[in-house]
């Protein structure tokens, strides 16, 4: 009978909360993307303590480990046909990368992943009623999230540069404020007015 299919764990990672059995190793190794989310879900809404937090710092750990703050790019995040834009794939790929780290509570990390989306916009135009229109507000939605995150990082003493920290929260400042001169150039509906709202009132 072949052996359950298990994924070698590289030499230099740690272990965060201790030694993984085998079955549960072969579970994670074998379930499907839905199953493992369900799987965490359950196991974050149970009243274990602190296991949303050992969730999160372990989550922080590895994407620290994988240099997820960097943009993987350079993509084309839309691709325009005329006067018409689509978003691409690679879109929803960065738009993920940055809810993994601000959802793991890594806010200013998330800062430039998202900047890089807003700045891919710029030159574009668009139906104020259409699909681009609404998959922007989304990232304006994302953006206000990832600032709620910043601040909770911050609270929490987690931050412990604050000069890219503050360059982070500045670049991502030019992009919003470039959209808005290019969208007011060509008489667009500005996407961007929660971020714009969120980072009016927050300094570091």
């Amino acid at each position: 009978m072949p052996a359950p299919e298990t994924t070698p764990r590289p030499a230099n990672v740690r272990p965060v909360l201790g030694h993984v059995n085998l079955m549960a190793d072969t579970l994670i190794a074998n379930a499907n993307l839905d199953d493992l989310r369900a799987i965490v879900r359950s196991m974050v809404a149970s009243a274990t303590p602190g296991i949303a937090t050992a969730l999160t710092a372990a989550a922080r750990e590895r994407l620290q480990q994988t240099n997820a703050r960097c943009y993987p790019g350079p993509y084309n995040l839309f691709t325009t046909y005329g006067a018409n834009a689509t978003p691409t794939p690679q879109l929803q790929d960065v738009l993920k990368r940055a809810r993994a780290l601000y959802g793991s509570g890594m806010g200013f990390a998330s800062l430039g992943v998202l900047a890089s989306a807003v700045r891919s916009t710029i030159g574009m135009r668009w139906d104020s009623e259409g699909d681009v229109a609404d998959i922007l507000a989304v990232i304006d939605a994302d953006i206000a999230q990832a600032i709620q995150s910043c601040k909770e990082e911050l609270e929490a003493g987690r931050v412990g540069d604050y000069t890219s920290a503050r360059k982070a929260l500045t670049d991502l400042r030019s992009a919003v404020d470039s959209s808005y001169s290019d969208v007011e150039a060509w008489g667009g509906e500005f996407p961007f007015e929660r971020a714009t709202s969120s980072l009016a009132y927050w300094t570091l």
